[in-house]
């Protein structure tokens, strides 16, 4: 198994949809729902976002302008190159478990973080996952992308 490694960035929550996060040191992730406190939080499969700080970086050169992290709304940024996972790959955050169960999304032109920064990787970027195994995670955490391995059928 392929394993990528580095560390959390920023946590950043919000107590509603479509706007920019707040940005924390610490979350507790809670097992089948997300982090504790986060609107996104619940009984589906999109409890937590991730978003790397090479898109980060690549928004504030095409925007002209730094982004901070949480603005484009995700809850965990990595310094890991989030353009190798695929859906079914594992994130380790120190003790949490995520499943990644989607990459991008819809984005409407009504979205506030669209309305606000005029573009939004998340929609093309943004790792989505369901939480296994829940605990406390940090700022400085290590990461650790637990590539599935794919079973080769031989065609």
């Amino acid at each position: 198994m392929e394993v990528l490694r580095g560390k959390v960035v920023a946590i950043s929550i919000s107590r509603e949809k479509g706007v920019p996060k707040e940005n924390i040191l610490e979350a507790k992730v809670i097992e089948g729902f997300g982090i504790e406190g986060d609107a996104h939080g619940g009984p589906w499969h999109r409890q937590v976002s991730f978003l790397d700080t090479y898109t980060i970086s690549w928004m504030t050169s095409v925007l002209g302008r730094p982004l901070r992290f949480g603005e484009l709304a995700e809850n965990i940024t990595v310094d890991v190159d989030l353009s190798k996972v695929e859906v079914g790959d594992k994130i380790r955050v120190g003790e949490c478990l995520f499943e990644i169960t989607q990459i991008g999304k819809k984005c409407h032109h009504g979205c506030a973080i669209f309305q606000r920064v005029g573009k939004c990787e998340m929609r093309r970027k943004g790792v989505f996952t369901k939480v296994l195994k829940g605990g406390v995670i940090r700022v400085g955490d290590p990461v650790e992308i637990l590539k599935e391995e794919k079973l080769n059928d031989g065609k």
